[in-house]
Protein backbone atom coordinates (compact mmCIF):
# COMPACT_ATOMS: atom_id res chain seq x y z
CA UNK A 1 0.00 0.00 0.00
CA UNK A 2 1.38 3.45 -0.88
CA UNK A 3 2.08 5.60 1.69
CA UNK A 4 -0.87 8.52 2.62
CA UNK A 5 0.01 11.96 1.95
CA UNK A 6 -1.39 14.35 4.66
CA UNK A 7 -3.20 17.53 3.10
CA UNK A 8 -3.70 20.80 5.01
CA UNK A 9 -7.28 20.84 5.15
CA UNK A 10 -9.93 24.04 3.86
CA UNK A 11 -10.57 24.78 7.17
CA UNK A 12 -13.56 26.99 6.44
CA UNK A 13 -15.23 29.20 3.67
CA UNK A 14 -12.72 32.08 2.60
CA UNK A 15 -9.37 30.15 4.39
CA UNK A 16 -6.95 29.37 2.27
CA UNK A 17 -4.00 29.06 4.09
CA UNK A 18 -2.80 28.06 8.09
CA UNK A 19 0.35 28.39 9.75
CA UNK A 20 1.89 25.18 11.79
CA UNK A 21 1.83 25.91 15.54
CA UNK A 22 3.40 22.73 16.59
CA UNK A 23 4.10 19.51 15.57
CA UNK A 24 2.58 17.18 17.89
CA UNK A 25 3.85 13.62 16.59
CA UNK A 26 7.57 13.92 15.18
CA UNK A 27 8.89 11.77 12.34
CA UNK A 28 8.92 7.82 13.15
CA UNK A 29 6.49 8.04 15.76
CA UNK A 30 3.11 5.70 15.50
CA UNK A 31 -0.22 7.74 15.35
CA UNK A 32 -3.85 5.92 16.03
CA UNK A 33 -6.91 7.11 13.63
CA UNK A 34 -8.16 10.44 14.43
CA UNK A 35 -5.23 11.02 17.41
CA UNK A 36 -3.51 14.52 16.65
CA UNK A 37 -0.16 15.07 14.54
CA UNK A 38 0.00 18.84 14.40
CA UNK A 39 -2.03 22.37 15.49
CA UNK A 40 -1.99 25.09 13.45
CA UNK A 41 -3.37 28.65 13.61
CA UNK A 42 -5.66 30.46 10.70
CA UNK A 43 -6.75 34.00 10.91
CA UNK A 44 -9.64 32.47 12.67
CA UNK A 45 -8.93 30.07 14.93
CA UNK A 46 -6.52 27.55 16.12
CA UNK A 47 -7.42 24.04 15.14
CA UNK A 48 -6.19 20.20 15.46
CA UNK A 49 -5.32 18.23 12.42
CA UNK A 50 -6.07 14.57 12.97
CA UNK A 51 -4.54 10.98 11.69
CA UNK A 52 -6.26 10.05 8.08
CA UNK A 53 -4.82 6.46 9.05
CA UNK A 54 -3.03 4.55 11.79
CA UNK A 55 0.46 4.68 11.18
CA UNK A 56 3.83 5.74 11.27
CA UNK A 57 4.91 9.24 10.25
CA UNK A 58 7.04 8.73 7.22
CA UNK A 59 8.14 11.95 6.62
CA UNK A 60 6.99 16.30 7.77
CA UNK A 61 7.66 19.01 4.86
CA UNK A 62 7.08 21.83 6.43
CA UNK A 63 7.98 23.27 9.89
CA UNK A 64 6.71 25.04 13.14
CA UNK A 65 5.91 28.17 11.83
CA UNK A 66 5.36 27.95 8.43
CA UNK A 67 2.45 29.13 6.41
CA UNK A 68 1.14 26.67 4.12
CA UNK A 69 -1.71 26.72 1.14
CA UNK A 70 -5.00 24.61 1.69
CA UNK A 71 -4.73 21.84 -0.16
CA UNK A 72 -0.63 20.98 0.01
CA UNK A 73 0.65 18.16 1.40
CA UNK A 74 2.35 18.76 5.04
CA UNK A 75 3.26 14.66 5.51
CA UNK A 76 3.48 11.07 4.60
CA UNK A 77 2.07 8.15 6.77
CA UNK A 78 2.96 4.80 6.58
CA UNK A 79 -0.31 2.73 7.22
CA UNK A 80 -0.07 -0.05 9.40
CA UNK A 81 1.61 -3.43 7.61
CA UNK A 82 3.89 -0.95 5.60
CA UNK A 83 7.22 -1.73 6.21
CA UNK A 84 9.24 0.87 7.69
CA UNK A 85 12.82 1.51 6.61
CA UNK A 86 14.61 3.99 9.36
CA UNK A 87 17.22 4.94 7.53
CA UNK A 88 14.69 6.83 4.71
CA UNK A 89 13.45 8.83 7.38
CA UNK A 90 14.30 12.50 7.28
CA UNK A 91 13.98 13.91 10.84
CA UNK A 92 12.35 17.23 11.72
CA UNK A 93 16.28 18.65 13.53
CA UNK A 94 18.23 17.92 10.50
CA UNK A 95 15.42 19.68 8.30
CA UNK A 96 15.63 22.99 11.20
CA UNK A 97 19.32 23.13 11.04
CA UNK A 98 19.59 23.88 8.10
CA UNK A 99 21.72 27.14 7.28
CA UNK A 100 19.42 30.06 6.89
CA UNK A 101 22.11 32.35 7.09
CA UNK A 102 21.23 33.17 3.46
CA UNK A 103 18.00 34.82 4.39
CA UNK A 104 16.11 32.29 2.89
CA UNK A 105 12.68 31.38 4.98
CA UNK A 106 11.97 28.30 6.52
CA UNK A 107 8.78 27.01 4.24
CA UNK A 108 11.41 27.61 1.21
CA UNK A 109 13.75 25.35 2.27
CA UNK A 110 11.22 22.91 3.45
CA UNK A 111 9.59 23.04 -0.59
CA UNK A 112 13.00 22.21 -1.43
CA UNK A 113 12.80 18.74 0.52
CA UNK A 114 12.97 15.69 -1.33
CA UNK A 115 9.38 13.92 -2.10
CA UNK A 116 8.75 10.82 -1.36
CA UNK A 117 8.91 8.48 -4.47
CA UNK A 118 5.73 6.01 -3.60
CA UNK A 119 3.12 9.22 -4.42
CA UNK A 120 3.78 12.19 -6.49
CA UNK A 121 2.94 15.11 -4.27
CA UNK A 122 -0.87 16.82 -5.05
CA UNK A 123 -0.90 20.03 -5.69
CA UNK A 124 -4.54 22.05 -5.43
CA UNK A 125 -6.85 22.20 -8.78
CA UNK A 126 -7.17 25.68 -8.76
CA UNK A 127 -5.63 28.91 -7.98
CA UNK A 128 -7.92 31.87 -6.17
CA UNK A 129 -8.69 34.71 -8.19
CA UNK A 130 -6.52 36.85 -6.03
CA UNK A 131 -3.43 34.94 -6.69
CA UNK A 132 -3.98 34.75 -10.39
CA UNK A 133 -4.40 38.03 -10.71
CA UNK A 134 -0.91 38.43 -8.50
CA UNK A 135 0.99 36.47 -10.01
CA UNK A 136 1.22 38.22 -13.64
CA UNK A 137 3.38 36.15 -16.23
CA UNK A 138 7.39 37.30 -15.69
CA UNK A 139 6.77 38.15 -12.33
CA UNK A 140 9.01 37.03 -9.69
CA UNK A 141 9.27 37.03 -6.01
CA UNK A 142 13.43 37.89 -6.72
CA UNK A 143 12.32 41.53 -7.53
CA UNK A 144 12.56 42.21 -3.93
CA UNK A 145 14.71 40.91 -0.97
CA UNK A 146 13.28 37.74 1.50
CA UNK A 147 14.17 40.15 4.00
CA UNK A 148 13.93 43.61 4.93
CA UNK A 149 17.55 45.26 5.85
CA UNK A 150 15.80 47.98 7.62
CA UNK A 151 12.80 46.10 9.54
CA UNK A 152 14.28 42.47 9.36
CA UNK A 153 10.95 41.31 8.34
CA UNK A 154 10.61 38.07 6.25
CA UNK A 155 8.28 37.96 3.23
CA UNK A 156 7.24 34.69 1.61
CA UNK A 157 7.14 34.24 -2.06
CA UNK A 158 3.60 35.00 -2.56
CA UNK A 159 3.41 38.45 -0.56
CA UNK A 160 6.86 39.40 -2.81
CA UNK A 161 4.88 38.50 -6.31
CA UNK A 162 1.79 40.61 -5.05
CA UNK A 163 4.52 43.87 -4.10
CA UNK A 164 6.27 43.12 -7.39
CA UNK A 165 3.40 42.97 -9.34
CA UNK A 166 1.26 46.30 -7.97
CA UNK A 167 5.04 48.08 -7.83
CA UNK A 168 4.84 48.17 -4.17
CA UNK A 169 8.63 48.69 -2.37
CA UNK A 170 10.51 46.99 0.33
CA UNK A 171 9.92 50.20 2.22
CA UNK A 172 5.81 50.51 1.77
CA UNK A 173 5.69 46.53 2.81
CA UNK A 174 7.69 47.27 6.29
CA UNK A 175 4.88 49.37 6.92
CA UNK A 176 2.03 46.63 6.59
CA UNK A 177 0.95 45.26 10.12
CA UNK A 178 0.98 42.10 9.52
CA UNK A 179 -1.61 39.33 10.88
CA UNK A 180 0.77 35.98 10.87
CA UNK A 181 2.53 34.89 13.37
CA UNK A 182 4.94 36.88 14.96
CA UNK A 183 3.77 39.77 12.48
CA UNK A 184 4.21 37.96 9.27
CA UNK A 185 2.15 39.59 6.49
CA UNK A 186 0.25 37.50 4.98
CA UNK A 187 -1.64 37.34 1.61
CA UNK A 188 -4.63 38.68 3.29
CA UNK A 189 -2.83 41.85 5.05
CA UNK A 190 -1.03 42.67 1.35
CA UNK A 191 -4.60 42.35 -0.55
CA UNK A 192 -6.12 44.95 2.31
CA UNK A 193 -3.41 47.32 1.85
CA UNK A 194 -3.78 47.23 -1.54
CA UNK A 195 -7.09 47.80 -1.41
CA UNK A 196 -7.02 50.72 1.29
CA UNK A 197 -4.30 52.13 -1.48
CA UNK A 198 -6.48 52.55 -4.64
CA UNK A 199 -9.26 54.40 -2.79
CA UNK A 200 -6.96 56.53 -1.27
CA UNK A 201 -7.59 55.69 2.68
CA UNK A 202 -4.43 54.39 3.71
CA UNK A 203 -3.48 56.24 7.35
CA UNK A 204 -0.45 58.47 7.79
CA UNK A 205 1.66 56.89 10.64
CA UNK A 206 4.73 57.91 11.80
CA UNK A 207 5.55 54.93 13.82
CA UNK A 208 7.99 52.27 13.11
CA UNK A 209 7.01 48.99 11.91
CA UNK A 210 6.12 46.41 14.27
CA UNK A 211 9.11 44.07 14.90
CA UNK A 212 9.09 40.67 16.77
CA UNK A 213 10.91 40.42 19.90
CA UNK A 214 13.26 37.80 17.92
CA UNK A 215 14.16 40.72 15.24
CA UNK A 216 14.88 43.18 17.79
CA UNK A 217 18.52 42.99 17.84
CA UNK A 218 18.62 44.68 14.16
CA UNK A 219 16.39 47.83 15.57
CA UNK A 220 17.87 50.23 17.93
CA UNK A 221 16.75 50.45 21.35
CA UNK A 222 15.71 53.05 23.69
CA UNK A 223 18.44 53.94 25.85
CA UNK A 224 16.22 52.73 28.84
CA UNK A 225 15.61 49.55 27.61
CA UNK A 226 17.68 45.86 27.84
CA UNK A 227 17.77 44.08 24.10
CA UNK A 228 14.92 41.86 24.44
CA UNK A 229 16.22 37.97 25.25
CA UNK A 230 12.75 36.48 26.21
CA UNK A 231 8.65 36.97 25.39
CA UNK A 232 8.48 39.11 28.78
CA UNK A 233 11.44 42.24 29.25
CA UNK A 234 12.13 44.48 32.28
CA UNK A 235 13.93 47.45 31.94
CA UNK A 236 17.07 48.29 33.60
CA UNK A 237 15.31 49.96 36.23
CA UNK A 238 13.28 46.65 36.91
CA UNK A 239 10.06 49.44 36.55
CA UNK A 240 8.90 48.26 33.61
CA UNK A 241 8.21 44.91 31.41
CA UNK A 242 7.47 44.81 27.83
CA UNK A 243 5.25 41.68 26.97
CA UNK A 244 4.91 40.63 23.29
CA UNK A 245 1.59 40.04 22.02
CA UNK A 246 0.04 37.06 21.04
CA UNK A 247 -1.49 35.71 17.81
CA UNK A 248 -5.08 36.06 18.88
CA UNK A 249 -4.48 39.33 20.13
CA UNK A 250 -2.51 41.13 17.36
CA UNK A 251 -5.32 40.06 15.34
CA UNK A 252 -7.80 41.61 17.36
CA UNK A 253 -6.19 44.77 17.69
CA UNK A 254 -5.77 44.94 13.47
CA UNK A 255 -9.32 44.32 13.19
CA UNK A 256 -10.14 47.25 15.77
CA UNK A 257 -7.79 49.84 13.92
CA UNK A 258 -9.11 49.03 10.86
CA UNK A 259 -13.02 48.96 12.02
CA UNK A 260 -12.20 52.37 13.36
CA UNK A 261 -10.59 53.45 10.18
CA UNK A 262 -13.17 51.87 8.13
CA UNK A 263 -16.59 53.70 10.07
CA UNK A 264 -17.33 56.90 11.21
CA UNK A 265 -19.02 55.15 14.77
CA UNK A 266 -21.63 57.08 15.83
CA UNK A 267 -23.29 55.48 20.09
CA UNK A 268 -26.94 55.44 21.13
CA UNK A 269 -28.18 54.41 24.02
CA UNK A 270 -31.41 53.84 26.10
CA UNK A 271 -32.38 52.37 29.40
CA UNK A 272 -35.26 49.66 29.68
CA UNK A 273 -36.61 47.77 32.48
CA UNK A 274 -36.01 44.02 32.28
CA UNK A 275 -37.73 43.14 35.38
CA UNK A 276 -40.12 40.74 33.64
CA UNK A 277 -37.07 38.75 32.18
CA UNK A 278 -35.42 38.70 34.99
CA UNK A 279 -38.59 37.57 37.46
CA UNK A 280 -39.56 35.13 34.70
CA UNK A 281 -35.67 33.85 34.47
CA UNK A 282 -35.70 32.96 38.66
CA UNK A 283 -38.78 31.56 38.65
CA UNK A 284 -38.61 28.84 35.08
CA UNK A 285 -34.60 28.32 35.50
CA UNK A 286 -34.69 25.44 37.62
CA UNK A 287 -37.48 23.80 36.10
CA UNK A 288 -35.87 24.63 32.17
CA UNK A 289 -33.18 22.80 33.25
CA UNK A 290 -34.57 19.35 34.17
CA UNK A 291 -36.96 19.68 30.90
CA UNK A 292 -34.29 20.70 28.28
CA UNK A 293 -31.14 19.76 30.47
CA UNK A 294 -29.90 23.37 29.63
CA UNK A 295 -28.75 26.20 31.75
CA UNK A 296 -30.81 29.01 30.36
CA UNK A 297 -28.98 32.55 31.09
CA UNK A 298 -30.76 36.42 29.59
CA UNK A 299 -28.23 36.23 26.03
CA UNK A 300 -31.05 33.81 24.43
CA UNK A 301 -33.59 36.63 25.47
CA UNK A 302 -31.23 39.80 24.04
CA UNK A 303 -30.70 37.83 20.56
CA UNK A 304 -34.66 37.10 19.90
CA UNK A 305 -35.03 40.43 20.57
CA UNK A 306 -32.61 41.71 18.19
CA UNK A 307 -34.13 39.09 15.97
CA UNK A 308 -36.90 40.46 15.89
CA UNK A 309 -35.72 44.60 16.10
CA UNK A 310 -34.11 43.54 12.67
CA UNK A 311 -36.88 42.11 10.99
CA UNK A 312 -38.63 45.04 11.40
CA UNK A 313 -35.50 47.47 10.77
CA UNK A 314 -33.52 45.33 7.77
CA UNK A 315 -31.28 47.83 6.61
CA UNK A 316 -29.38 47.76 10.06
CA UNK A 317 -28.69 43.90 8.53
CA UNK A 318 -26.13 45.26 5.80
CA UNK A 319 -22.49 45.72 4.53
CA UNK A 320 -20.59 48.12 2.63
CA UNK A 321 -18.88 47.71 -0.39
CA UNK A 322 -17.60 50.73 -1.26
CA UNK A 323 -20.65 52.73 -2.93
CA UNK A 324 -22.92 49.58 -2.69
CA UNK A 325 -24.54 48.20 0.30
CA UNK A 326 -25.35 44.78 0.81
CA UNK A 327 -28.23 43.68 1.98
CA UNK A 328 -28.08 40.45 3.98
CA UNK A 329 -31.51 38.34 3.89
CA UNK A 330 -30.43 35.59 6.67
CA UNK A 331 -30.19 37.33 10.64
CA UNK A 332 -27.00 35.48 11.60
CA UNK A 333 -26.25 37.20 14.83
CA UNK A 334 -22.68 36.79 16.78
CA UNK A 335 -22.21 36.94 20.64
CA UNK A 336 -18.96 38.04 21.91
CA UNK A 337 -17.84 35.13 23.96
CA UNK A 338 -14.37 34.49 26.30
CA UNK A 339 -11.56 32.20 25.06
CA UNK A 340 -9.09 30.17 28.15
CA UNK A 341 -6.83 32.96 27.08
CA UNK A 342 -8.82 35.96 27.91
CA UNK A 343 -9.21 37.23 24.28
CA UNK A 344 -12.50 37.29 22.75
CA UNK A 345 -14.05 35.35 20.08
CA UNK A 346 -17.60 35.88 18.41
CA UNK A 347 -19.06 32.84 17.57
CA UNK A 348 -22.56 32.71 15.39
CA UNK A 349 -26.00 31.68 15.53
CA UNK A 350 -26.75 31.40 11.92
CA UNK A 351 -31.17 32.34 11.00
CA UNK A 352 -31.27 33.41 14.51
CA UNK A 353 -35.16 34.50 13.78
CA UNK A 354 -36.06 31.26 13.18
CA UNK A 355 -35.33 29.61 16.37
CA UNK A 356 -37.44 29.73 19.43
CA UNK A 357 -36.41 30.56 23.09
CA UNK A 358 -34.93 26.95 23.56
CA UNK A 359 -33.16 26.61 19.89
CA UNK A 360 -31.46 29.95 20.81
CA UNK A 361 -30.28 29.02 24.48
CA UNK A 362 -28.62 25.29 23.14
CA UNK A 363 -27.11 27.64 20.13
CA UNK A 364 -25.74 29.55 22.84
CA UNK A 365 -24.50 27.01 25.64
CA UNK A 366 -23.06 24.97 22.66
CA UNK A 367 -21.34 28.21 21.53
CA UNK A 368 -19.98 29.19 24.48
CA UNK A 369 -18.78 25.85 26.05
CA UNK A 370 -16.84 24.96 23.11
CA UNK A 371 -15.56 28.43 22.92
CA UNK A 372 -14.27 28.10 26.53
CA UNK A 373 -12.69 24.78 25.37
CA UNK A 374 -10.80 25.81 22.15
CA UNK A 375 -12.86 23.99 20.42
CA UNK A 376 -14.58 26.44 17.53
CA UNK A 377 -14.28 26.02 13.71
CA UNK A 378 -13.58 28.40 11.33
CA UNK A 379 -17.15 28.32 10.26
CA UNK A 380 -18.85 28.39 13.85
CA UNK A 381 -17.52 32.18 13.42
CA UNK A 382 -18.02 33.47 10.04
CA UNK A 383 -20.91 35.04 8.03
CA UNK A 384 -21.93 37.44 11.14
CA UNK A 385 -24.13 40.10 10.13
CA UNK A 386 -24.93 41.90 13.31
CA UNK A 387 -23.17 41.11 16.70
CA UNK A 388 -24.22 41.29 20.48
CA UNK A 389 -21.59 42.08 23.50
CA UNK A 390 -22.54 42.00 26.89
CA UNK A 391 -20.53 43.97 29.09
CA UNK A 392 -22.75 43.40 32.10
CA UNK A 393 -20.85 39.97 32.51
CA UNK A 394 -18.27 42.11 34.09
CA UNK A 395 -20.04 44.71 35.84
CA UNK A 396 -20.05 47.44 33.44
CA UNK A 397 -23.39 49.60 33.56
CA UNK A 398 -22.48 50.53 29.35
CA UNK A 399 -20.06 50.47 26.99
CA UNK A 400 -19.30 51.54 23.37
CA UNK A 401 -18.17 48.99 21.44
CA UNK A 402 -16.35 48.63 18.44
CA UNK A 403 -18.66 47.43 14.89
CA UNK A 404 -17.05 43.86 14.06
CA UNK A 405 -16.72 44.56 10.39
CA UNK A 406 -18.06 44.08 7.84
CA UNK A 407 -20.85 44.64 9.72
CA UNK A 408 -22.96 48.01 10.29
CA UNK A 409 -23.56 47.82 13.84
CA UNK A 410 -23.33 46.43 17.76
CA UNK A 411 -25.08 46.22 20.50
CA UNK A 412 -23.25 46.13 24.09
CA UNK A 413 -25.52 45.21 26.99
CA UNK A 414 -24.96 45.98 30.48
CA UNK A 415 -25.39 44.71 33.82
CA UNK A 416 -29.13 44.77 35.64
CA UNK A 417 -29.47 46.84 38.23
CA UNK A 418 -31.94 47.19 40.84
CA UNK A 419 -33.34 51.08 40.93
CA UNK A 420 -36.35 53.33 41.84
CA UNK A 421 -37.85 53.90 39.00
CA UNK A 422 -41.55 55.36 37.44
CA UNK A 423 -44.13 53.14 37.29
CA UNK A 424 -47.28 53.83 34.70
CA UNK A 425 -50.33 51.88 36.39
CA UNK A 426 -54.23 52.43 36.16
CA UNK A 427 -54.09 54.23 39.37
CA UNK A 428 -51.49 56.74 38.59
CA UNK A 429 -47.59 57.03 38.71
CA UNK A 430 -45.36 54.81 40.98
CA UNK A 431 -42.18 54.54 42.02
CA UNK A 432 -40.98 50.99 42.10
CA UNK A 433 -37.54 48.85 42.79
CA UNK A 434 -37.07 47.92 39.46
CA UNK A 435 -34.49 45.95 37.39
CA UNK A 436 -33.13 48.76 35.34
CA UNK A 437 -30.19 47.87 32.15
CA UNK A 438 -28.76 50.20 29.36
CA UNK A 439 -28.45 48.81 26.23
CA UNK A 440 -25.85 51.05 23.75
CA UNK A 441 -25.89 50.59 19.85
CA UNK A 442 -22.76 51.53 18.17
CA UNK A 443 -23.70 51.90 14.20
CA UNK A 444 -21.94 52.75 10.58
CA UNK A 445 -23.14 56.79 10.39
CA UNK A 446 -22.00 56.16 6.82
CA UNK A 447 -25.19 53.93 6.00
CA UNK A 448 -27.00 53.90 9.30
CA UNK A 449 -27.98 57.31 10.48
CA UNK A 450 -29.79 58.64 13.49
CA UNK A 451 -33.25 57.89 13.03
CA UNK A 452 -32.69 54.14 11.56
CA UNK A 453 -29.84 53.73 14.81
CA UNK A 454 -32.34 55.00 18.26
CA UNK A 455 -35.45 53.43 16.81
CA UNK A 456 -33.60 50.19 15.90
CA UNK A 457 -32.26 50.25 19.49
CA UNK A 458 -35.34 51.50 20.67
CA UNK A 459 -37.33 48.77 19.45
CA UNK A 460 -34.72 46.51 20.91
CA UNK A 461 -35.62 47.88 24.36
CA UNK A 462 -39.62 47.66 23.59
CA UNK A 463 -39.52 43.73 22.63
CA UNK A 464 -37.27 43.46 25.83
CA UNK A 465 -39.75 45.59 27.91
CA UNK A 466 -42.53 43.73 26.56
CA UNK A 467 -41.34 40.03 27.45
CA UNK A 468 -44.40 38.05 28.75
CA UNK A 469 -43.60 37.05 32.55
CA UNK A 470 -46.18 34.32 32.40
CA UNK A 471 -44.73 32.36 29.20
CA UNK A 472 -44.56 29.09 29.47
CA UNK A 473 -41.24 26.79 27.38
Amino acid sequence: MAQVELIMPKMGESITEATILKWVKNVGDSVELDETILEIATDKVDSEIPSPVAGTIMEILFQVNDVVDVGKVIAMIAPEGEEVSPAAIPSVQTSTAAPTTNGQEVDEIAADTPKPSTQPVAQPATQSVSEQVAQPAGSSPSDLPRKSAESGKFYSPLVRNIASSEGISISELDLIPGSGLNGRVTKKDILGFIKSRKSGTIPQTTTAPLVTMSETKAVAQPASVTTPTASGTVSTDGNVEIIEMDRMRRLIADHMVMSKQTSPHVTSYVEVDVTNIVTWRNNIKNAFQEQHGQKITFTPIFIEAVAKAIRDFPMVNVSVDGTRIIRKKDINIGMAATLPSGNLIVPVIRNADSLNLVGLTKSVNDLASRARANQLKPDDIQGGTFTVTNVGTFGNVMGTPIINQPQVAILAVGASRKKPAVVETEYGDLIAIRHMMFLSLAYDHRVVDGFLGGSFLRRIGDYLEAFDKDQQI
